[in-house]
């Protein structure tokens, strides 16, 4: 499938200030610099007609209210080395059957958004979604035996949003929290209860898939 990388599908409804100070973006900014440092989150000439690609997320719980909150890095950042406050963005609210984001930041939300609202929707445990952009995982994907979306849905759409919930129910994504996006060159996603544990099984994954390319 042939798409545009970075591109917003969604219907978004955005307030460009800063959000709420008490919300720290040091731990996912950390891990994010670390994909940036191995270009799995980036901008590379010649990848994606030069677009950044990956992004990473991290909930936010409020007690106030029930909708699905979190902090995600913004939209064409994948170029800037070290990201500050002001590269993030807080999804307020977000509606994959619908299409739609509701948001507040400098930086308007990463084209993935709805995807990773997607992933916290299934399961109020998951606390992080990262989602990368790796040949070696993707372009294995069958041999390292990862669960996959359908190779003819596009990242970013409500058919993501469903395909995204049939997964969440399979035995598979129950214990290996990580899935490929066939219909999203190279896009995998990782998700767990905590930042560490979504990298984790990510560089495990990058590990296992440099190990299968080797032994060609």
């Amino acid at each position: 499938m042939t798409e545009i990388e970075g591109v917003i599908k969604y219907q978004l409804d955005h307030l460009n200030e800063a959000f709420g100070a008490n919300f720290s973006v040091s731990e996912i900014n950390a891990w994010r610099s670390l994909f940036f440092k191995l270009q799995l989150i980036g901008q590379v000439k010649d990848r994606y007609e030069g677009y950044g690609f990956g992004n990473i997320s991290q909930r936010i719980n409020q007690s106030i209210s029930d909708s699905v909150q979190f902090i995600i890095s913004g939209t064409q950042t994948g170029g800037i080395t070290n990201l500050s406050r002001q590269h993030y963005c807080l999804v307020k609210s977000a509606n994959p059957y619908k299409n739609s984001i509701n948001s507040i930041g400098e930086t308007k939300p990463s084209s993935e958004a709805l995807t990773h609202a997607s992933v916290y929707q299934q399961d109020k445990n998951i606390q992080a979604v990262i989602h990368v952009h790796s040949p070696e995982i993707w372009n294995n994907t069958h041999q390292l035996k990862l669960a996959h979306t359908s190779a003819d849905i596009a990242y970013g759409t409500p058919e993501m949003a469903n395909e995204v919930a049939r997964l969440m129910q399979t035995e598979q994504l129950k214990s290996e929290k990580v899935f490929s996006m066939l219909g999203h060159k190279d896009g995998i996603i990782a998700f767990s209860d905590s930042l560490e544990d979504a990298a984790i099984v990510l560089l495990k994954y990058f590990t296992k898939a440099i190990k299968v390319e080797q032994s060609h």
